[in-house]
């Protein structure tokens, strides 16, 4: 996603930096901070924001910002703050390994370059495989002086209760759609809100994402897989073709496409609108969670789309040879 500035204004994340700010300033920050705030929502934003502010020499005293311009602020943003270590997934992994973990744990234990503090950004820290998290917990469980661990995750649930438990929580202020869409409107002036709410239907609640989109393009993408869709339910689309293109296209926007399709479909039924069957629509929707829940597997992923296309395309052959129909 686009490196935002230091100085950026994230409504939702003011309640974040101001108990940051009073952690720091009454000397009760601790050693670990979950902040519980996806990267499309800013987390990993926050995370390089309190870095900054705690190797920034020039804070401004009142606002309690760093300053964005000064030299530490600047080898923050560009990855160059020797006292500054990041720790996420590598290459082609979509996993933070046991061995990343070992490494991030010797470099706390040296001393700091600047004879400071040390801060380490684990993002995204629900990718911590369980070696990994074990490793961590070691670390967490015997802090190194100064360090501050940052992890950050939109998913906290999945990293271990023992983990969670030993970590400070950073929550971010109240958020919505609407929210995120006047700000993403106030980041491009002139676009439109129903194409960021579009947009955001999509992707999620991910403004920061949703900000470094294409939206005419998702919308085009949505809208040729609702028709795709509209195709299997009267039986004339190419299923193997469509879910072989799409297992390798934008697989994840495809399945969000799919499941946004079918939520309208079941709406539409539950306000009496004639269509497919509810029991086709709410098999088809769990196919296209779990396709869902794959997207970061392995796991053959065109037939992962098959498995709802055919769904959907049965439906249709199965209503046609009811009697009467």
């Amino acid at each position: 996603m686009t490196a935002l500035p230091l100085d950026v204004d994230l409504p939702w994340l003011r309640p974040a930096q101001d108990s940051f700010n009073a952690a720091l300033t009454s000397g009760r920050l601790g050693h670990a901070l979950l902040l519980q705030v996806s990267p499309g929502q800013g987390g990993h934003w926050l995370a390089l924001w309190i870095a900054a502010r705690l190797f920034c020499r020039k804070v401004d005293p009142l606002r309690q910002q760093p300053c964005g311009i000064c030299l530490d602020c600047r080898r923050v943003m560009s990855g160059e703050q020797p006292d500054l270590l990041r720790v996420q997934p590598i290459e082609d992994s979509k996993e933070i390994r046991v061995d990343q973990v070992r490494e991030l744990s010797a470099e706390l234990a040296l001393t700091s370059h600047a004879g400071g503090r040390k801060v380490a950004i684990v993002s995204p820290a629900e990718r911590l495989n369980r070696n990994a998290a074990n490793a961590l917990l070691k670390t967490l469980e015997e802090p190194s002086g100064s360090a501050l661990l940052l992890l950050v995750t939109g998913e906290p649930s999945r990293l271990p209760a023992t983990v969670r438990s030993r970590c400070t929580r950073l929550r971010p202020g109240p958020t919505s759609d609407d929210r995120f869409v006047s700000w993403l409107q106030a980041q491009r002036p002139g676009s439109s809100a129903a194409d960021w709410h579009a947009a955001l239907g999509v992707l999620g609640s991910q403004p920061l994402a949703a900000l470094d989109t294409d939206i005419a393009a998702l919308g085009g993408l949505r809208r040729d897989t609702e028709r795709a869709l509209e195709d299997a339910m009267r039986g004339t689309l190419d299923v193997v073709e469509t879910a072989d293109r799409w297992g390798k296209d934008d697989y994840s926007l495809r399945v969000a496409c799919v499941e946004l399709w079918l939520i309208d479909r079941l709406r539409d039924w539950g306000h009496g609108k004639r269509g497919a069957s509810s029991k086709t629509l709410f098999e088809a929707l769990d196919h296209a969670r779990e396709a869902r829940q794959w997207a970061e597997s392995p796991v053959n992923k065109p037939l992962a789309i098959e498995r709802v296309l055919w769904r959907l395309a049965t439906a249709q052959g199965a209503a046609a040879r009811r009697p009467g129909s």
